[in-house]
């Protein structure tokens, strides 16, 4: 397995389209922070403007990725990244404004482009051989994760450099400019059967109803929410565990971006070959270990092993989200695969947001390294129901298809003894003949 069926023209315009709509995600929670802090009650004006943002995001990404249709995907997208543009631009253009305009436009640029990702996640794939799919998902992981090790840094050199409001103009333009990306690609995908209808106007490709075939993957977007949770104890609550250490707390942004080029190294590593073993055990062993290297770091009192661990960490956890979109291509249809994109991303979005808001309530009680080893806890809860769920899942399933083909079997069988000469099940495991 290589990625020479990934090199091509078409792809390296998906990245540059992806790069402009996933920078601004990236970008906006920091950046929204750093351009209220100057005002009364700023740290906390800005979680809350940033809470907005996410909320927008969560609430956003499933409704609009069921309502995605494959023939005209391109100006679902191109209203969808509009507005968020607009968003953005308000915020720069208006960074005085009261508290609710401003959470009101955070909440337009977070909820407008949320089916983004799911959607350009099928774009990618119909773009390379279904023999590449793994290494397409591995380079768009490549690019995500060097997304999110640049985007802290643009931010803090923007809003301290030169004005707290030029990192949100700049996501803006960059939002901006993967809208006129969208026109150099195709304008849609393979819908892989439309044949049944829900309530919403969506197909399941499979003549279910849409909402029902989405809800079937619950234990993926479990597991996918739980790596989200390690990611959000990561980012949140390592400065205050460097302060506990008695490390400076400006070590905090190069550790992070460690940790993402570490993701980067993963998501190139698993795409260079085929692994053993099914996706959801993969997943297990994967999330084992990254939940291994986070209780690591919040227990050694070195930057150097602290920085160690979270490399790994990111490393694994890259794997274990390729594996969670393996595997939603495995459980849903071609039809609904943007869909269930969204979905994946809004429950990871709430995974992080969870993560958020426990280790907020724990720092007030306990010492940070305590949060991170409860956050830990609640990963694990998350990933043992979700690779049950699978495990379950896959249980139902062959169990549906050795009674399918029994059925088959018995149907063939009756056909055959109609025309005069063939057999007829007889107490399940006998036959009798049948004749004159």
């Amino acid at each position: 397995m290589t990625y020479r069926d990934v090199v091509s023209r078409q792809v390296l315009t998906w990245a540059c389209t992806a790069v402009g709509a996933r920078m601004p995600v990236a970008m906006a929670p920091l950046a929204l922070v750093f351009l209220v802090r100057e005002r009364p009650g700023g740290y906390s004006l800005g979680a809350i403007i940033a809470a907005a943002y996410v909320l927008g995001e969560i609430v956003a990404a499933p409704v609009l990725g069921m309502r995605l249709r494959p023939e005209r995907a391109r100006g679902q997208l191109a209203v969808g990244l509009g507005l968020g543009a607009a968003g953005f631009l308000g915020l720069g253009m208006f960074p005085g404004a009261h508290p609710v305009v401003l959470a009101g436009f955070a909440c337009l640029a977070g909820a407008a482009p949320s089916a983004a990702t799911g959607a350009l996640r099928t774009l990618l794939s119909s773009l390379v051989p279904e023999r590449s799919v793994a290494q397409a998902l591995s380079v768009e992981s490549i690019l995500t994760a060097g997304v999110w090790a640049l985007s802290p840094a643009a931010v803090a050199g923007l809003a301290l450099g030169v004005a707290p409001r030029v990192p949100l103009l700049l996501a803006a333009g960059l939002m901006a400019s993967s809208v006129g990306g969208l026109w150099l690609l195709p304008a849609g995908w393979g819908a892989g059967g439309t044949d049944t209808k829900d309530e919403t106007g969506g197909t399941g490709g499979t003549g279910a109803p849409l909402l029902r075939v989405l809800v079937g993957a619950w234990p993926v977007y479990v597991t996918g929410a739980a790596s989200m949770t390690l990611l959000g104890l990561s980012e949140l609550v390592l400065p205050a565990l460097l302060e506990q250490r008695g490390i400076g707390v400006g070590w905090s942004g190069p550790l992070l971006a460690g940790m993402a080029v570490g993701g980067g190294l993963g998501a190139f590593l698993y795409g260079l070959r085929g692994w053993p073993g099914l996706l959801r055990t993969r997943s297990l062993v994967l999330m084992a270990g990254t939940s291994a290297c986070v209780t690591l770091a919040a227990l050694i009192p070195s930057t150097p092993g602290i920085a160690v661990a979270l490399v790994v960490g990111g490393t694994l956890q890259s794997g274990a989200m390729i594996t969670r979109n393996l595997s939603l291509r495995e459980v849903l249809p071609p039809g609904a695969l943007a869909a269930g994109y969204s979905v994946m991303y809004g429950a990871a979005g709430a995974g992080y947001a969870a993560t958020g808001s426990l280790a907020g309530a724990l720092l007030k009680v306990t010492v940070p390294s305590t949060a991170i080893l409860a956050g830990v806890g609640l990963t694990g809860l998350l990933t043992v129901t979700g690779w049950w769920g699978e495990a379950r899942s896959a249980g139902r399933g062959a169990g549906a298809d050795r009674v399918g083909r029994a059925s088959e079997g018995a149907e063939v069988a009756v056909a055959d003894g109609g025309a005069g000469g063939g057999t007829v099940a007889d107490g399940g495991d006998r036959a009798r003949p049948l004749g004159p």
